[in-house]
């Protein structure tokens, strides 16, 4: 799919308008006839560029920007402006532009929202407008919206509360599914529905955007989010939902309630477990270990660390495992110790992973006890895989394998350097967000980034592909398996455990596949089953390039 398809959904605006809208602007790229025909001749300077001549403009001017939350205010204007050359960026250096746009320097202009806020790139829906969402839907412009992500701010990456200053997730999340799947824009929609924060520092500003009032539990909120889901069935029925960035306290909830009643998923508990279990599947290809032999220690268990536990369960069972003993290999340490049966109280989503085991207060200690083959840090808690965790693990395992998944950056449990440098080298490690190589011993490694873009834009591509009902758990399963398998023997080398990222299309496009065939295969899907699922799903890809307007 190229911009040649746009014109089904507006008309083309003329003059000034045109300037300033910005999925048909194309800046000084407008030949000389469309500028004569689109009366916007003499509003343009008198070159005429091609959009790779504006791409090395745009590379030039972003490269000099001296910090990482300027080069995102730039690449931000430069959406708002010319929509097209924006994408074509994003394809075209992908992997500089990840950093910038998505984790980490996302979490920081997050932070920064209120005070760097030039436009509205979504729909802020707030709990003053109970009652009128279904309008306030209808406002948007494109009715064909196939994808939403909608987050309620509440567990901003691992910054915690930043209310509707969350937006800039959505609105990231969705230039990956563009850039590495090739939804079309008009396909997308960010959502950020405002219940309040608690963060007394955002509501203590004078500039924050959001409600300043804390934030709404209860009945309250579970009805605004049914108003939501509701509105969305009935204003973009074909919509896929991708709950992001929630709290804990309505992260599982919402996801039991929601996914057999609407198609949907969260990414934080679903997507990140898909790409740790791609991870771990790499890791035993490395090493020529068995998954069914491995026993996890994860630091963290909320909505990541659980859900990395319910997907690798899962994939051992269909190994040959019962899911007692499954279940006996994941263990769990959070704020209170290694998650026990014997706990006086337990969240709902902890009780299938409580072990029949004596209490033990910190995470070393457990270590010590468990022996683990791998750790999986989802704390937020930067440093917490030390020294002394790390030299255990590489004491325990002659490859020790380090997940330290937390984002931003600065929240990651370890570095890549510190994990390389206290296994001596021997550590398989990935990290949520990235890091630059280790050289130890004339040996350079490369981290491996456990980065959710790798799957969550290939399984919305597949599930809008095959018009699928639900987004099924087995979705998951296939998607983690494919992408693992993309990962090639020289990465292995080098330490990468996944793909290089400049290949993500082409990930994106087996992964969709093979979702939207497992969608076919349960019955899911709503269209009929093409000659050639792949062939089919590359027609669906949006190749951002400038369209003639005369």
């Amino acid at each position: 799919m190229t911009n040649q398809d746009t014109r089904q959904f507006q008309p083309i605006p003329t003059g000034h308008q045109i300037l300033n809208d910005h999925f048909y602007n194309k800046g000084t790229a407008f030949t000389e006839a469309e500028r004569e025909a689109l009366e916007i001749d003499g509003l343009l300077p008198p070159v005429v560029n091609t959009l790779e001549e504006q791409v090395v403009r745009v590379m030039e001017n972003f490269r000099k920007k001296p910090s990482d939350i300027e080069k995102y205010i730039f690449m931000m204007a430069l959406l708002d402006r010319n929509l097209t050359l924006y994408d074509r960026v994003l394809v075209d250096h992908i992997e500089e532009m990840m950093p910038i746009i998505y984790t980490p320097t996302v979490g920081q202009a997050c932070l920064e929202y209120s005070h760097i806020f030039r436009k509205p790139q979504g729909i802020f829906l707030s709990a003053n407008q109970k009652g009128r969402f279904t309008g306030l839907l209808r406002q948007w412009p494109e009715k064909d919206v196939k994808i939403i992500v909608v987050t309620d701010g509440e567990r901003i990456l691992g910054l915690g509360d930043l209310g509707a200053a969350g937006m800039g997730i959505p609105v990231g999340k969705l230039s990956l599914y563009i850039a590495c799947a090739g939804i079309h824009p008009r396909y997308c929609l960010p959502v950020l529905i405002d219940v309040g924060t608690n963060n007394v520092k955002f509501l203590s500003d004078p500039l924050y955007i959001g409600l300043k009032q804390e934030r709404l539990r209860g009945q309250a909120y579970d009805e605004l989010i049914q108003e939501f889901v509701t509105a969305v069935q009935d204003v973009f029925p074909d919509a896929v939902i991708q709950f992001e960035d929630f709290g804990n306290v309505n992260a599982f909830r919402l996801l039991r309630a929601y996914r057999h009643r609407c198609c949907t998923f969260n990414d934080d508990i679903q997507g990140t477990a898909c790409v740790a279990l791609a991870g771990l599947y790499s890791a035993m290809r490395m090493i020529g270990g068995k998954l069914t032999e491995q026993k996890v220690l994860f630091l963290g268990a909320g909505e990541a660390g659980t859900g990395i536990g319910e997907l690798f369960v899962s994939a051992m069972v269909r190994m040959g495992l019962t899911e007692t003993d499954a279940r006996k290999r994941c263990w769990f340490v959070d704020s209170k110790g290694l998650v026990v049966k014997n706990r006086e109280y337990l969240p709902e989503h902890k009780v299938p992973f409580a072990q029949d085991h004596p209490p033990i207060p910190d995470f070393l200690s457990v270590l010590r006890v468990v022996r683990p083959s791998v750790i999986i840090g989802v704390s937020g808690q930067t440093g917490k895989f030390d020294k002394n965790v790390l030299q255990q693990m590489a004491e325990i395992n002659p490859r020790p394998i380090i997940f330290a998944l937390s984002n931003p950056t600065s929240k990651s449990e370890c570095t890549a350097e510190e994990a390389y440098v206290w296994t001596e080298g021997r550590a398989i490690f990935a990290s949520g967000s990235p890091f630059d190589s280790v050289t130890i011993a004339g040996r350079t490694h490369e981290p491996a980034q456990s980065n959710n873009a790798y799957v969550f834009p290939g399984i919305g591509l597949g599930v809008i592909a095959s018009k699928s009902r639900h987004v099924s758990d087995e979705m998951f399963r296939v998607a983690a398996r494919v992408l693992a398998e993309q990962t090639s023997e020289s990465d292995f080398k080098c330490g990468r455990l996944y793909p290089p990222f400049k290949d993500i299309r082409q990930v994106s496009l087996k992964i969709a596949t093979a979702v939207a065939e497992q969608a076919f295969e349960a019955g899911l899907a709503r269209v009929d089953l093409p000659d050639n699922v792949e062939a089919y799903v590359q027609t669906l890809m949006y190749e951002p390039q400038y369209e003639s307007y005369i």
